[in-house]
């Protein structure tokens, strides 16, 4: 298995300058991406197995966000797509989803997205990898907004988080701060398809592939130091 490397000239390999630890993995993904809910599972699999000495950080990129930000049906690709992806993934699309994307009518907003999830992420960023994924299945199962407060804290509930405090970041503005730094970190890599998994060590950053391979396969070639506890721990707070 093959992977792109880069060195410190590039965007990529300006990582650290972000102050992530070594090693880690930067996931990139947006809770509205069909192929970041067909990537979750095995995101899922590779921060359990990497733990603890590879922490896999989380954030959100912005696809559906500006002018991108649409009703659902303004992308007639996405019944296709998702097919494509249950085969591929054993994903499940849920039949509340399905009358969504049958509507039509729902608007796809990115940033509403990025700001629950930061909203919950701030609490425990150790489960980021399942917080989007529980997010990611509030829509894709539950066929539920991911910019209405009651998803994220029913979401807040069910894992266990001050729900409250959810709410304060929420409402205050701070979680869609956040939001905006994840988008900030996204464009300072270059990172513009999602989902998109970096593996960062010694300086090299190298872009993993995110489907049509196993855990196994990745962590081997990847050849993470599991078990060794990262080197520096400047992960931001969300």
């Amino acid at each position: 298995m093959q992977f792109a490397t880069h060195g410190g000239d590039t965007a990529h390999g300006r990582a650290n300058g972000l102050g992530l630890p070594e090693p880690c993995a930067l996931y990139v993904f947006d809770a509205y991406c069909g192929w970041c809910w067909g990537a979750s599972p095995l995101i899922q699999e590779l921060a359990s197995a990497w733990a603890p000495g590879v922490p896999v950080i989380v954030i959100s990129g912005g696809l559906f966000v500006g002018p991108r930000s649409a009703r659902i049906d303004t992308y007639p690709h996405i019944p296709g797509a998702n097919r494509r992806i249950a085969e591929l993934t054993g994903v499940r699309f849920g039949d509340r989803y399905e009358a969504l994307l049958r509507d039509g009518s729902f608007v796809l907003d990115s940033l509403g997205a990025a700001i629950a999830f930061a909203a919950l992420r701030v609490q425990a960023p150790s489960r980021a990898v399942v917080l989007a994924h529980r997010l990611q299945e509030a829509f894709y199962v539950h066929g539920r907004s991911l910019s209405e407060p009651a998803t994220v804290i029913d979401i807040a509930r069910q894992e266990g988080l001050d729900a409250e405090r959810v709410g304060q970041d929420l409402e205050s503005g701070r979680a869609r701060e956040w939001a905006l730094q994840d988008f900030e970190m996204a464009r300072a890599l270059g990172i513009s398809s999602y989902p998109t998994l970096l593996a960062i060590r010694s300086g090299q950053v190298t872009q993993v592939p995110c489907s049509g391979t196993s855990a196994s396969a990745i962590t081997a070639a990847v050849n993470w130091p599991i078990g060794t506890p990262p080197s520096v721990h400047h992960q931001r707070p969300t």
